[in-house]
């Protein structure tokens, strides 16, 4: 197979999946978040704490959607070259199911094992999916 990876999609694909979680997790459900994950009860010495790392954990939160987006190119790219095919549908599969897959599974584990809520549950992998199609589609329609 000869894979040919799209280094702009790949950036702007990582910089849609930022603004979804920021979207996500402020503006759309972001009350909700913060109460589920006990941000709520947190002293201000603690809050302000957590604020002075927030621009390192937003750093490293895009290199992680840097990354995501590099492997999900990957599996765009090699769905295309084996089956032939491409565009939105490639892109919402691949999306889908790697979302199905890795994490609706692997994060249910916070519920069965950390004792996370179920909500908190379905807000976080509600963003993974939302942000996994949208990636998936960029990633395929602009090969």
């Amino acid at each position: 197979m000869d894979i040919h990876i799209n280094y702009w999609a790949v950036l702007v694909s990582a910089i849609v999946f930022f603004v979804i979680g920021w979207a996500w997790h402020s503006v759309l459900f972001g009350k909700a978040w913060a109460k589920l994950m006990g941000f709520d009860k947190l002293d201000k010495k603690k809050q302000q704490a957590m604020m002075k790392t927030m621009g390192r954990s937003m750093a490293f939160n895009f290199l992680t959607n840097l990354l995501t987006a590099y492997c999900m190119a990957w599996v765009v790219q090699s769905g295309a070259a084996f089956y032939h095919v491409s565009g939105v549908v490639l892109g919402l599969q691949t999306g889908f199911w790697i979302w199905l897959g890795f994490i609706a599974t692997s994060q249910l584990n916070a519920v069965l094992w950390e004792g996370k809520p179920f909500k908190l549950y379905l807000i976080n992998v509600g963003h993974f999916l939302v942000a996994y199609l949208a990636v998936g589609t960029i990633l395929a329609v602009w090969q």
